[in-house]
């Protein structure tokens, strides 16, 4: 039976979409089952103009014509039962069960062996796959199995057919229904916006190629034929290399090969044929290669199998040199929405950002490092939508709404009006907010609290400024390093840091030492682990490096000469011995620029709390510094052990888990026993419900994205720190965040600030 499920999974796999997937799976599972009836039915959301439903999309044994027509509620029937239980059904007397509904006119006899199992992406029901028999029969524990594992095979193709668009249904046989499909992930910048998709292909990736019309299918040949030639030109140079260097002929025989299916015959005749049929170079590719691994994989011998990938192979390789030949000036739509699966800040620098509106990533959560690059920017983002159809997205436009995480493609009808009206809402509230710039951060019974910006780059701190904000309480020194190919010296550094000290002239500048691994990444200088986040990474990092750990410090405090305005914060410090030997090395660069005769003062010394056994030697850290700085994204990781970046467990993620919030407070009362400034850095500090408890816990300073700062602005003018410390000892009391994240939701809808955390509240 395993190798029935492996040659039905590769069939599949070369299906040219998913309704031709969707008939081989009851093709060959009716056949492999020996059972009268084979279905699929996938699960159509609810939506303002339709309830969920289950509507039947391929089917082996009944009637044809019931395919995209038979439509079941969740409450109807066995199929029903299997899609709300969200577990398989096996009855050996189906029309016994009470949940049994005969449907007519598809020629569906009284069948009596039933089987559905659910189909099911990351705990979401998308479909029920279902076999039948006339005759009574329990089926058997490994025939169910072999359903539930093909079900889960089949679930991510589901996923990406309805985002796509592939499975919507035909607007006019059902005029009262829209087509709009939306794709659930986390929030991870406010705002809602409409724009026009961009997605961010990978490189090399056959299965990514976007479909385009044809116009002159001689010339698209032309194309696909020279980079046929390029590649063969290029094996035949690989085989003259070789045989100078080997000095034996035996080993040509698989370049030989390559230079021969190059050269003529079935895989070039079958590009050659799509082509001319009117397809696009690269989908010709694309489907000749599919055609003829399928071949080798479907064969029993191992080494035959193995040739598969030699065909995939030669299949990249033309794809490279189709690719240098087809790419031309990039024509940019006019509202970019920026897709992909893994985006970084070198996928933003590529396309023109005065356009860019939006960002969906099928990776990372609110946490991770581009969430934050987008609130900074003031872009709605989505993170965490898994199992985006990049290529067929192209063009289409969609809608991101931030606060949901939601990616909504192809709106229609009524349903893209209201989506029109929270978009006009949104910027309404953005001009508003744009009007407390000039406004003090103080809430309604008199108590100020200092609003800073955390910056990686010389650009933000423009916005930085227009918006308001009294200093910078975090810059992360290590994104001038990133954008680097080695490691900038001295003289380069100090001379970046003093354009933000200048910029902020009178105004405290807090800079992080180097704080690379984990997330962060340096290409020059790689780091090979097997769980970075609990690894090499921040000041363990730079003190078993003391020459980069020097010239920075060393670098910070030439900047600062004559501004005095330099806080120097050291990441994840996790013991005593860490920031014994961190304040070491730092006393001795402050000693050798004296002896160089510089002027340099001694600065302010901060840590960064982001590591729980900092947490319980609060007492002791703060005798030995000047500040402390929460990093509330680390920190939140590290005591609910959820890697905040991966979007399976993202969702449990929650800075305002009670266990989280008591840990902030004994930093709190233990940094401002010894009189101690208090700032947090991390994003709680730009969330509006956070800013609530972090006002009560009596927090001196909020550093946030600059994007964020006039939203926190607006709720502390709205709120008495009476009222916060209230709401703070009702969240330290709590069992579960989402007990706190309701109150504080209900505490803003309360003083008509519900907009920014949810699009239209």
């Amino acid at each position: 039976m395993l190798d029935e499920l492996r040659r039905i999974v590769t069939e599949v796999a070369r299906s040219s979409d998913l309704r031709s997937a969707l008939d081989v799976i009851a093709r060959r599972v009716q056949d492999a089952l020996q059972v009268d009836v084979c279905s699929v039915y996938v699960l159509t959301p609810a939506e303002p103009a339709r309830e969920a439903a289950l509507i039947l999309q391929a089917t082996e044994g009944l009637n044809q014509s019931g395919i995209g027509s038979v439509r079941l509620n969740l409450n109807e029937g066995l199929v029903g039962l299997v899609a709300r239980r969200a577990e398989p059904v096996n009855l050996e007397n189906a029309p016994d069960h009470p949940a049994f509904k005969f449907i007519h006119d598809i020629g569906e006899e009284y069948y009596h062996g039933f089987l559905g199992v659910p189909i099911i992406h990351r705990g979401e029901v998308l479909g029920v796959l279902v076999v039948q028999s006339r005759a009574q029969r329990r089926f058997s524990a490994d025939q169910e199995s072999f359903l539930v594992t093909l079900a889960a095979q089949l679930a991510s193709g589901i996923r990406q057919a309805q985002v796509s668009g592939e499975l919507s249904q035909d607007s006019a046989a059902h005029p009262g229904w829209e087509s709009a499909v939306t794709a659930q992930g986390l929030a991870g910048s406010p705002g809602v916006v409409f724009g026009t998709a961009v997605p961010v292909l990978d490189v090399v990736d056959l299965d990514n190629i976007p479909t385009r019309p044809v116009e002159d299918p001689a010339t698209e040949w032309a194309v696909l034929s020279a980079a046929i030639d390029a590649v063969r030109v290029e094996f035949a140079q690989l085989k003259q290399d070789f045989s100078r260097a080997a000095g034996s002929t035996d080993e040509h025989v698989l370049f030989d090969a390559f230079i021969l299916m190059l050269s003529g015959g079935s895989l070039v005749d079958s590009m050659h044929e799509r082509v001319m049929g009117g397809h696009s170079a690269g989908i010709a590719l694309r489907d000749a290669v599919r055609e003829h691994t399928a071949v080798f994989e479907q064969m029993a011998d191992a080494y035959l199998r193995e040739r598969a990938q030699d065909i995939r192979d030669l299949g990249n390789r033309i794809l490279i040199k189709l690719q240098a030949r087809t790419q031309g000036p990039r024509q940019w739509p006019e509202r970019i929405v920026l897709i992909g699966h893994d985006l970084s800040a070198s996928h933003l620098a590529e396309i023109p950002t005065e356009r860019l509106v939006g960002i969906v990533s099928s990776s990372g959560s609110g946490s991770s490092h581009l969430a934050i690059l987008a609130r900074a920017l003031g872009i709605p983002a989505a993170m965490g939508v898994a199992d985006l159809p990049l290529a067929r997205l192209d063009g289409q436009e969609v809608v991101v709404d931030g606060y949901r995480g939601w990616l909504i493609v192809r709106p229609t009808g009524s349903y893209r009006q209201e989506l029109l009206r929270l978009a006009r809402e949104e910027a309404a509230l953005t001009a508003e907010l744009a009007s407390l710039s000039d406004e003090p951060a103080q809430t309604l019974d008199g108590v100020r609290i200092g609003l800073h910006v955390n910056i990686g780059l010389l650009a933000d701190m423009a916005p930085s400024r227009t918006v308001g904000a009294e200093g910078i309480g975090l810059y992360r020194t290590e994104v001038p390093f990133q954008i680097r190919k080695q490691f900038p010296g001295e003289a380069e550094q100090a001379h970046i840091y003093r354009e933000a000290m200048e910029t902020f002239r009178g105004q405290p500048v807090v800079l992080r030492t180097l704080d690379v691994g984990g997330d962060k990444p340096l290409s020059y200088f790689p780091i090979k682990e097997d769980n970075p986040f609990l690894g090499w990474r921040g000041i363990r990092l730079v003190l078993d490096h003391p020459e980069i750990f020097l010239t920075q410090i060393r670098a910070m405090l030439r900047a600062s000469i004559g501004l005095d305005n330099l806080g120097i914060l050291l990441p994840m410090i996790g013991s005593i011995d860490e920031l014994t030997t961190a304040r070491e090395y730092i006393d001795q660069a402050l000693t050798e620029l004296r002896e160089e005769g510089e002027p340099v003062a001694t600065p302010r010394i901060g840590v960064m709390i982001e590591v729980p056994s900092a947490v319980y030697q609060i007492d002791l850290i703060t005798e030995m510094v000047d500040f402390l700085s929460i990093g509330t994204n680390d920190l939140t990781q590290y005591i609910l052990a959820i890697d905040r970046n991966n979007e399976r467990v993202a969702s449990r993620y929650d800075a305002l888990h009670p266990a989280v919030l008591r840990a902030i407070n004994e930093v709190v009362d233990a940094g401002h026993l010894l009189g101690r400034e208090i700032t947090v850095c991390g994003e709680l500090a730009g969330d509006p419900m956070g800013a609530i408890l972090l006002l009560g816990l009596g927090v001196d300073v909020l550093s946030m994205s600059a994007g964020s700062l006039p939203r926190i602005k607006w709720v502390i003018r709205r709120f008495t720190a009476a009222d916060a410390r209230h709401y703070l000892s009702q969240a330290l009391a709590a069992r579960r965040p989402q007990e706190v994240r309701r109150m504080l939701y209900d505490a803003l809808v309360e003083r008509g600030l519900g907009g920014l955390v949810r699009a239209g509240a």
